[in-house]
């Protein structure tokens, strides 16, 4: 009998671990998205840039600066202010035709040059219709008259209420998308094209 009752506990203990290993980070299991998934809790635009930010190894980074003039950040994203929406639309290529439909941003730029890499992420308000505004974003990133060099490619993806547009070097978006995806498996790239 002893040993039965050690070998469940052994049991147990093996297994506990695992079951802790299986759950997603950053989800509420309580509220569910439509596809079953766990629906994703984000506090703000720059905690899911800081999020993907610190999954870059040292070898992988880059010289970046974040946020805008007042919330500056050398070292990796910052907040953006969205009350001007000129500037949001000069800087991160975000329509300003459409600030009203976000509230809440943050970015993420190449220092040198910001056609190596430019990142913006933006919180949509409710009852945006995301679909149409993440076409909107493409089609301005598309139309921008580049001066400074040509950004290879471009993506646009969607976490929750959220979408990040980035343009610039190939291997730099492209490896933003993998460290995307890998904080946050849930994100569904929905734009991923050439400029050039």
């Amino acid at each position: 009998m002893l040993k039965k009752i050690l070998c469940a506990l052994l049991a147990l203990a093996v297994l506990v671990p695992f079951a802790a290993c299986n759950k997603e980070p950053n989800t509420d299991e309580e509220n569910n998205g439509d596809n079953g998934t766990p629906a994703v809790q984000i506090t703000d635009s720059l905690e899911l840039l800081n999020n993907v930010w610190a999954l870059y190894g040292d070898d992988e980074k880059f010289p970046v600066a974040g946020g805008d003039f007042e919330n500056a950040n050398m070292e990796g994203p910052g907040k953006y202010n969205i009350a001007d929406a000129e500037s949001v639309q000069a800087i991160l290529n975000f329509p300003a035709s459409e600030i009203a439909k976000i509230d809440d941003a943050a970015s993420l730029m190449h220092m040198m040059n910001a056609n190596t890499f430019t990142c913006g992420v933006f919180r949509t308000v409710e009852g945006t219709d995301v679909s149409a505004l993440v076409e909107t974003i493409k089609t301005q990133v598309s139309g921008t008259q580049w001066m400074c060099g040509f950004p290879d490619k471009m993506i646009i993806a969607t976490v929750g209420d959220y979408i990040l547009s980035a343009y610039g070097n190939g291997e730099l978006i492209d490896n933003l998308k993998a460290k995307l995806t890998e904080a946050y498996p849930t994100a569904s790239v929905v734009c991923d094209q050439p400029l050039a």
